[in-house]
Parts: structure tokens; C-alpha cells; sequence
């Protein structure tokens, strides 16, 4: 009679089936593979892959954090802008995409849109009132991004959060972290370069509007792939194309419209990616789509500066 290599009280004649260790019915443990005893498990366990998604990325196990994470960076950069000031708050266009720089007024809220460098620092009324703000076509390229976590209007970040909150998780779930948080990058920055390209010069944009659309538009491409109810999904996207047209005079209609393509094509990237080679497939696309994007911004620079 032998004895349980765990329990040395308990007689057993059971065998763990991966390392052959003696042990008694109470250590023993269902695994892939047999049954086999708590260390053999545990050791398992180590060696065993994570969880992936269905296009390749680890399965995180609370799909809403990076959403979270997001909503905080908005509502962080928001609070900023409210407490220097709000709208009148130099943050505003320090954050905001400008496609040329613009000359603001320190004594009182406002800009001088028609001025040039040297006019800001002259002309103003009172003189030397101005201070110049450099655009994108002048090196401001941290604005691309900056304009897509900002936020003046109580309504637009809180419409926004709460279209982050409800698309959010669900695409991290499918899409793992890493790659959600890809597209929603990438898709603002195309929002952001279809408002460099098509905005008025002398225009100021902001919001996470372009990140949402992409979001959008790869819930849509995701619905279309797995052959689920893609009705409600265009009817929420119908709504908010109405929105944007109806508003057209104060919403930015090339940041909702680069987002949503962007997001198309990113998200159809990861889904639709073959299986051999994935990640590498799906790595090259999305280099290829930064690419792209920094070109378009590179080319509009050169056309502003010219």
C-alpha cells in the first residue's frame, strides 16, 4: 500500500497521470490531459497560453478598462481647460487643431484670425496685446492628437463619453487592448487629418468626435463579419449623420466623416486578416495606415506653407 505524497496519513493506490506522483482521491485534479495532482496543475497553468480573442488578441479580463482609461484622459484635460479659465482658457487653442497659427488676445478672450506672426506682435489693439499660436502647417503637430482629447462644451464631452462608454468595451472584448486602442488612436488622427485637410485655415477643432466614429464604423465592419444585426448599428450611425449635417455650423463634419473611414479600414484590417501570419499581417497594415495619414498631414503642410 502506498501512501499520498500530500496526505503521508492517507493510503492510496492513485497515480497523477503526468508525473506519476502517488496521491489520494481528495488532491486529485481534473486537467486537460487525465487527472493529475495540484502541482502538475499549477504547473500547467504557467506554461498555458492566454486566452485570445477571434482576430488574435489576448482576452482581457475586464474589456472595459482602456475605455475607462480613455473617458479619465478626457475628463482629466477637460477639468484642466474649466479651472484655466474655460473658454477663455489658453488651453483652447494651445490644445486645439489649428491647420495655421492664429494670433489670441492675452487681455480678453479671443483671436485675431486674419493676423500674421509679425502682425500679432505689432498691430494688436492695444498694441503688443497678441500672442502667437502655432498651427499644425507650422510644426504644431502635437495638436492632431491633443484636439482629439479635448473638450469646451459640457454637452460635447459628456455626448462623447457616453458613445465611448457604450462602443467601448464591447470592441475591446473582440479586439484585445492592444488593438482597440490602436484603432481608436488612429482613427482620431484620420479624423484629424481630414479636418487639416478640408477645415477653413484659420479654424479651431476639438473633441473625441473622430475616435467615435471610428469606433462606429468598426462596430459596423465586426457586425458585418459575424453576420450579426447590423440594422441598429446603422440606425445609430444614420442618427448621428443627421446630427453632424444639421449642425454643420459648429460641428466639424470632416473629423466625424476621417473617423468613421478610418475606422473602417483599420477594423477591417484586424478582422479580416488571415490566420497564417496574423499579427504580422495585421502590424503591417496598421503601419501602413499611420503612414498614410502622416502623408496626408505632410503634403497639407506643405501646401499651407508654400
Amino acid at each position: 500500500m502506498s501512501v499520498c505524497y500530500r496526505h503521508p496519513g492517507r493510503e492510496s493506490y492513485v497515480h497523477c497521470q503526468r508525473c506519476d506522483k502517488i496521491i489520494c482521491p481528495d488532491c486529485m485534479r481534473q486537467a486537460s490531459v487525465g487527472f493529475q495532482c495540484p502541482d502538475c496543475v499549477a504547473e500547467g497553468a504557467k506554461t498555458t497560453r492566454a486566452g485570445r480573442t477571434a482576430y488574435g488578441g489576448v482576452r482581457p479580463s475586464n474589456p472595459g478598462a482602456t475605455t475607462i482609461t480613455l473617458i479619465g484622459i478626457n475628463a482629466f484635460v477637460w477639468v484642466m481647460i474649466v479651472v484655466t479659465g474655460w473658454k477663455a482658457s489658453d488651453l483652447v487653442y494651445r490644445l486645439a487643431l489649428l491647420p495655421t497659427g492664429v494670433c489670441g488676445s492675452r487681455a480678453e478672450a479671443g483671436t485675431y484670425p486674419l493676423f500674421t506672426e509679425r502682425a500679432c506682435a505689432i498691430g494688436t489693439n492695444p498694441p503688443g496685446d497678441g500672442q502667437w499660436i502655432p498651427g499644425v502647417s507650422e510644426g504644431a503637430y502635437w495638436q492632431l492628437v491633443t484636439s482629439m482629447f479635448s473638450h469646451v462644451e459640457i454637452w460635447h464631452i459628456a455626448f462623447n463619453m457616453f458613445a465611448l462608454y457604450a462602443l467601448g468595451p464591447q470592441l475591446e472584448l473582440v479586439l484585445g487592448r492592444v488593438r482597440f486602442l490602436a484603432l481608436y488612436l488612429l482613427s482620431g488622427l484620420a479624423g484629424s487629418a481630414l479636418v487639416f485637410w478640408l477645415s477653413d485655415e484659420s479654424s479651431a477643432t476639438l473633441g473625441a468626435s473622430g475616435a467615435i466614429f471610428g469606433l462606429m464604423g468598426a462596430l459596423l465592419v465586426v457586425a458585418f463579419k459575424v453576420g450579426g444585426n447590423v440594422q441598429s448599428i446603422l440606425t445609430w450611425i444614420g442618427i448621428n449623420v443627421v446630427i453632424t449635417v444639421l449642425g454643420s455650423s459648429f460641428i466639424s463634419w470632416q473629423g466625424h466623416l476621417g473617423g468613421f473611414l478610418g475606422g473602417v479600414a483599420i477594423a477591417g484590417a484586424l478582422v479580416y486578416a488571415p490566420r497564417r501570419n496574423r499579427t504580422q499581417f495585421q502590424v503591417g497594415a496598421l503601419v501602413f495606415i499611420a503612414a498614410l495619414i502622416a502623408l496626408a498631414v505632410i503634403l497639407r503642410s506643405a501646401s499651407l506653407t508654400a
